[in-house]
Order: C-alpha cells, then sequence, then structure tokens
C-alpha cells in the first residue's frame, strides 16, 4: 500500500507506476493478441529501435516460428542483452559515430529483405539520435551539428523531428524504401505527446511531418537558421519532390496518457482524490511552470494533480541539467502554499533527463532552503541552467536506472 502521508515518498511512488504502465514488454504482448504477427512465406526480419529496442525484440522473438534475423539498436546506457539477437548501442540524445555505424547496419539488413519475407519494426523513443543516417553528401558532424541546434534552440519534439526527416536516409519512412518490397509491421511505443506516429523517432515507417520547406520555415522562425551547417542548409533548399512511400501497418502500443492513468489509479488507491491537469504540458519550461504554480490553489483538501508532456529549454548558460530538473527548480523557487505539506516531481520516463545522470527531480516546501545552507544560490544556478547542481545541493535529485521505456515525461503534485 503506497504511503499517503508522505508526500515524496507517494510523489516517488506515482512515478514508478509510470514507469510500469510503459514497460514495452507488457505493452507488446498487448498488441499482439490484437494485431498477431505475419507469417511469412520466407525470412523474418527485426528491428528495434529507441531506448526500449532490447525489451520489445526480446519479447517479440518468442513469437516468431521459421528463420528470423534480428537487430535491437538502443542507447549506451542500456546494457541489455537479446538473446537472439544483435544489440548496438550509440549516443543519445547527440548522434555519435556507433550511431552511424548501427544506421548502416539497419539499413544493410533491410536491404536483404524480399518479396516473401516480413520486417517487423519495434519503434521507441529516442530513434532519432540513435540511428543518424545522413542523407549524401552530409556528413554525421553535420548531422550533430544541427541536432546541437536544435536541442539548443527550444524546439519542442515535432518542429526537432520536422528537421531532421528531411536530412536522413531512414527518417520519415525512409525506413521503408529500404524494407521494400517486403511487408512492413510496425509496433511503436510512443514518446510524443498527442502520439503523432510521425514524430516518435522521426517516423521510420510512417512518413514525414511536413515538407522540406517547412523545416526551412521552421529553422528561420526560431533564428536558427544560419547555426545549421552549410550543406544542410543546401540540402533542405535542394531538396528534390518527395515520391510515394511503400504501405506499412502501424499499431500503437504504449503512450504517455497510459502512464498518467496509472499514476491516478495508484493516487486514488492511497485514497487522495486525482485529477489529469494537462496531459499535453509542452512548450518553454518557465510557462510549464507557471502552470504547475497557479495549481497549487486546488484543491483545498488533500490531493493529488497529474500532468504529462516534454517541456523545451533555451539553453543561455553552461551549467548542467534537463527540463526536468528545470522544472521542479522552478517549481520549488516559486511555490507559496503556507500550511500545507507538498511535493513535485518531474521526471523523464527513460530515467534520464539531458545529459546528466538524473531522470529528474523531487521537490518539497524544503529545498529553496536546503539549497542556500549548502551556498548555493539558487536564482544564479537557474540563470546558468545549472539545475542539476542545484537539485544536487537540496539532495532532490531523481535518480534511477535506465528503464528501457520512453513515454515521454510524468509530473505530479502532491498536496496534503
Amino acid at each position: 500500500m503506497t504511503d499517503a502521508t508522505d508526500p515524496r515518498a507517494l510523489a516517488r511512488a506515482l512515478y514508478d507506476a509510470a514507469v510500469r504502465a510503459a514497460d514495452p514488454g507488457r505493452a507488446l504482448e498487448a498488441a499482439l493478441a490484437g494485431h498477431p504477427l505475419p507469417r511469412p512465406e520466407g525470412r523474418t526480419y527485426v528491428t528495434g529501435i529507441g531506448k526500449a529496442a532490447p525489451r520489445m525484440v526480446a519479447t517479440l522473438l518468442p513469437h516468431i516460428d521459421g528463420p528470423c534475423r534480428a537487430l535491437a539498436v538502443t542507447h549506451h546506457e542500456n546494457r541489455a542483452e537479446v538473446p537472439g539477437a544483435r544489440v548496438l548501442r550509440a549516443g543519445h540524445p547527440v548522434p555519435d559515430e556507433a550511431g552511424a555505424a548501427a544506421a548502416r547496419e539497419v539499413m544493410a539488413l533491410l536491404d536483404q529483405a524480399g518479396p516473401d519475407d516480413a520486417v517487423i519494426a519495434l519503434i521507441s523513443g529516442g530513434g532519432s539520435a540513435l540511428v543518424p543516417a545522413p542523407v549524401p553528401p552530409l556528413t554525421l558532424a553535420d548531422k550533430k551539428a544541427v541536432n546541437e541546434a536544435l536541442l539548443a534552440g527550444g524546439l519542442d519534439i515535432v518542429a526537432m523531428n520536422l528537421v531532421r526527416q528531411q536530412l536522413s536516409e531512414l527518417k520519415g519512412g525512409g525506413f521503408l524504401r529500404h524494407a521494400a518490397p517486403a511487408s512492413v509491421s510496425a509496433y511503436i511505443l510512443s514518446d510524443v505527446i498527442g502520439d503523432d506516429l510521425r514524430a516518435v523517432a522521426s517516423g521510420p515507417t510512417v512518413g514525414p511531418v511536413g515538407t522540406a520547406e517547412e523545416a526551412c520555415a521552421t529553422l528561420k522562425k526560431a533564428g536558427l537558421w544560419d547555426r545549421i551547417p552549410a550543406a544542410a542548409r543546401r540540402r533542405l533548399t535542394d531538396a528534390p519532390p518527395p515520391e510515394p512511400l511503400p504501405e506499412a501497418t502501424n499499431v500503437l502500443i504504449g503512450s504517455n496518457r497510459h502512464a498518467l492513468d496509472a499514476m491516478a489509479i495508484t493516487a486514488e488507491e492511497a485514497g487522495l482524490s486525482t485529477r489529469v491537469v494537462n496531459d499535453a504540458l509542452v512548450g518553454d519550461v518557465a510557462d510549464a511552470a507557471a502552470e504547475i504554480l497557479d495549481s497549487f490553489d486546488a484543491p483545498e483538501g488533500p490531493g493529488v494533480l497529474l500532468f504529462g508532456g516534454e517541456t523545451t529549454v533555451t539553453i543561455r548558460g553552461d551549467g548542467r541539467g534537463g527540463r526536468n530538473q528545470e522544472l521542479a527548480l522552478r517549481v520549488a523557487m516559486g511555490a507559496r502554499a503556507p500550511g500545507r505539506r507538498w511535493a513535485f516531481l518531474s521526471g523523464g520516463t527513460d530515467g534520464r533527463d539531458g545529459p546528466t545522470d538524473a531522470a529528474g527531480g523531487i521537490v518539497d516546501a524544503g529545498t529553496a532552503g536546503r539549497i542556500s545552507e549548502a551556498g548555493g544560490d539558487a536564482a544564479a544556478l537557474l540563470a546558468n541552467n545549472d539545475s542539476y547542481r542545484a537539485l544536487d545541493l537540496a539532495g532532490d535529485l531523481l535518480k534511477v536506472e535506465a528503464t528501457g521505456t520512453n513515454v515521454a515525461d510524468v509530473q505530479a503534485l502532491v498536496l496534503l
């Protein structure tokens, strides 16, 4: 039974419930019951791409009859091995040479598939960075420079993928071109709010979010056009008209909303009134913090307010942190709830927040004081995008092992 008298313990229990609900193995097993695998006359080729790839591939393989080749590409922190499959690891969120090599292996595997074969794609969040396959003559260095500019520019995930799809051989349906003429079935664990499958891992089995022209306009509006390499600008400006994509079957198996529903059930089982306030908490982290701070006025009695989404951070300093850590710090600095015990948690369901070893933060009424007592200046640390240091001083970092899943971020405000 969850402890409903300790707001910090309850907030952590809610996060754990969200991660359990996003377990890719459970989600895939349930999906296979309603969307069974094809039974090809030839070989089955299994390709898992994303933070949940090893778990998804391991769950799928026992369901396959006949000859099969399986490959999983995940991030360096996920050390899981999969009997019967080759597991490759690559950089995230910034692509690296290991990812470029993994992308080449993925394309080489798909290129072997023939008309009597079936390709099963297992797609989860993180896939965009994990398999960079720059369209020639772009280089990996060009793709990395583009990715770093997008991450620093405060663009949401859909806008980022709009740009990245136009510069890749695999993204935006490119996977299907390599797999043709084999049939393709994809099972997708969504880390995108609203579950636009074109945006999950940049839509390798679905299609592009938009056109190269729209990508150019997005970059220019964000002031990023001159910050990306000249080769990328030329590609976006001179991209040929897109050709029709081969067909595929795409099945959504899990999402952020499923995680929030699990959190709500856990809170209600603890006897607390619960409400999902916003299941699309996106945009600038400062605006998200303001929305959460406004929520401190309700409910009047003990209760839990839930949020889910993926905010963005505009980098102005050289500190360390991530969107969840900064959101938690902003709430800790701005909260005013006299006479109430409270805790606020913001965490990435993948167990990692930005380029750090933390998933996010758990803060309460004492956070700001603990930072000060440890010799820190919370406002100065925030201004330097150094939320990791601030929360570390307070003992308020949310640290977990890499979870092997990813359905974006969850937030819980516990008011007692």
